[in-house]
């Protein structure tokens, strides 16, 4: 692979990790639906409501917010006010994109770290109705921490490069 080659290679591998977290948090979104028509089927027409509903939305929840706000960091569909930058003449425009770069990353790096310490610490604790580690609801923390580290790494090389 040449020099030339290897920012491409890099972008499509992030395009491919931001289109998995997609695609788990979309199945994720089915399952939850789905794990609410089965509640709702249980209590009003069983009469038995299933108790690990609420558990297991829950650990979705948390697993398709944090998966689908890493995807958002890549692709850039996250809340921005544009305008007020635009407004400003270049010079300071590129200081405040920098800046908007740098609080980005910032707040990754510690989602991943606290995201994995909270991991860590939760690990041993099992949720009682599902029986999985507790940790499991702190581990797409670190996981979206990472990825989004990753992923304003790569937007700020590419800015400096001046290819956004």
């Amino acid at each position: 692979m040449t020099n030339e080659n290897k920012p491409a290679f890099a972008r499509r591998m992030l395009d491919l990790s931001a289109g998995l977290c997609v695609t788990v948090a979309g199945v994720g979104l089915v399952v939850l639906i789905a794990i609410f028509g089965w509640l709702v089927w249980g209590r009003y027409v069983l009469n038995d409501t299933p108790t690990w509903v609420e558990q297991m939305a829950l650990m979705l929840v948390v697993w398709i917010t944090f998966l689908g706000a890493a995807a958002g960091v890549w692709g850039r569909s996250h809340l921005s006010v544009d305008f007020l930058r635009d407004m400003f003449p270049a010079p300071i425009a590129k200081t405040m994109t920098w800046l908007a770069y740098v609080g980005v990353l910032a707040f990754s790096v510690c989602l991943a770290w606290q995201g994995w310490v909270l991991t860590e610490n939760t690990w041993a604790r099992h949720v009682p109705i599902l029986g999985v580690p507790e940790g499991m609801r702190a581990l797409p923390m670190a996981i979206c921490g990472v990825l989004s580290t990753i992923y304003t790494l790569q937007q700020m090389l590419d800015f400096a490069k001046g290819r956004v």
